[in-house]
């Protein structure tokens, strides 16, 4: 269970007083958690996710990725708004930790997309692209092509223990990356991190979209690729699904429509966010314990799916 700073009651009432939401009904540690402590929290005034952000969260960055949910929830956008202090401040300091409480949101994550969900999904990210036009922060994207760049270096010839040749499969593909990667196109702030188990669903509809803690400035329409090499593979072969990737543009473009040079870039963008998931994939199945809390996933998924964009 990564649950790694634990809570009293006694300590938790007094931390939803703080934040002016109520006395404390429940509160249970969320065991899917693997960069931050999370607890599922009831409420006299509703309930909420309280996260508790732990040593890998870079503090700096906290402002931005809470400002930016409330900026969202603000445009309509289904995001979870966060709750506030009595000083105006959305972050809490306890025992040298920082916390941050928000609302929860109802919905399910799907473990098999369908056309009709993924064109919902297009459709949630096309409208957030729109919400995020006037958003007034900034944060580089500290995982760009220069962090996958230095990601495969840092890697070297132990990515061969995860798949002999997979070194210099890497090498070729940052070669590639170079060399094409386009410089023109759109930017704007993107989620950066779209996977099925960050949106939640009502049936077809999007209920809410979580986890914007890779949030960042840069081209937009990767945004989408993202979500495209998220959405469109299943099974144990990573076998592609053409209706839901379809459909997931369709959906997109229903709300943000892309311009030509978005769509003559995209397979060059979706082979970028391959690569991206394939080194930190890499990277953490190579320095973490097969033991620990967090849960590695396989890097050879996304390779499979780097295959598939790159023919």
């Amino acid at each position: 269970m990564a649950v790694y700073t634990h809570i009293g009651s006694e300590d938790m009432a007094a931390i939803l007083a703080a934040f002016g939401v109520g006395t404390l009904i429940s509160a249970k540690g969320i065991a899917e958690g693997v960069e931050n402590t999370n607890y599922f929290v009831e409420a006299s005034s509703g309930r909420f996710i309280l996260t508790v952000y732990e040593k890998r969260v870079e503090v700096a960055d906290l402002p931005f990725f809470l400002s930016l949910l409330d900026h969202l929830a603000d445009k309509g956008c289904p995001v979870p708004r966060t709750m506030h202090l009595a000083n105006g401040g959305q972050l809490m300091q306890w025992q040298g930790k920082y916390l941050a409480l928000i609302e929860f949101l109802p919905g399910v994550s799907v473990s098999a997309p369908t056309p009709a969900k993924a064109r919902a999904v297009g459709s949630a990210l096309g409208e957030l692209h729109h919400a995020v036009a006037d958003f007034p922060l900034n944060r580089a994207n500290t995982l760009g092509p220069e962090g996958w760049f230095a990601l495969a270096e840092q890697c070297g010839g132990a990515l061969d223990t995860i798949k002999p040749g997979l070194q210099a499969r890497v090498a070729e593909e940052c070669a590639y990356m170079r060399a094409h990667w386009p410089h023109d196109l759109p930017r704007s702030v993107i989620h950066a991190d779209l996977f099925p188990d960050n949106v939640l669903m009502n049936g077809d509809s999007v209920s809410g979209l979580i986890d914007f803690y890779f949030a960042c400035y840069d081209v937009r329409a990767w945004d989408l690729a993202v979500t495209h090499i998220a959405w469109s593979f299943a099974g144990q072969d990573q076998r592609f699904n053409g209706d839901v990737g379809d459909a997931l543009i369709a959906g997109y473009e229903a709300t943000h429509p892309l311009s030509q040079a978005e769509r003559d870039a995209f397979p060059i963008l979706a082979r970028g966010a391959c690569l991206r998931f394939l080194l930190t994939r890499s990277w953490d199945w190579l320095n973490t314990p097969a033991d620990a809390l967090v849960k590695r996933h396989d890097p050879l998924a996304m390779l499979a799916r780097l295959e598939h964009y790159a023919k």
